[in-house]
């Protein structure tokens, strides 16, 4: 059964992510940004760390990325039902 773990960051507006999309690309720490800027409740706990989860635990559009995005980059704006999400796979096995 394939597994992945990621961390995200949630935002209300594409162009709040794509900032802070930026910010992260010039050094600044993902985990740190997530717990200033992120409006879910795992950004200012654990630095936007999700755990582990299988393929259908997520929101479709989030699955997506997940499971086929580059682990160890920071992806996204991805829209979902939340807001936009950046994403960054910490692993994910086959």
């Amino acid at each position: 059964m394939t597994k992945a773990s990621a961390r995200h960051i949630l935002v209300s507006s594409e162009e709040a992510c794509l900032d802070l999309k930026k910010q992260i690309e010039e050094g600044a720490d993902f985990g740190e940004v997530a717990r200033q800027h992120s409006l879910c409740p795992s950004g200012k706990r654990g630095g936007g760390a999700l755990g582990e989860f299988q393929p259908g635990q997520m929101v479709k559009e989030f699955d997506q990325v997940v499971f086929s995005g580059e682990v160890g980059k920071v992806l996204g704006p991805v829209k979902t039902q939340f807001g936009y999400h950046l994403i960054e796979i910490t692993s994910r096995t086959p």
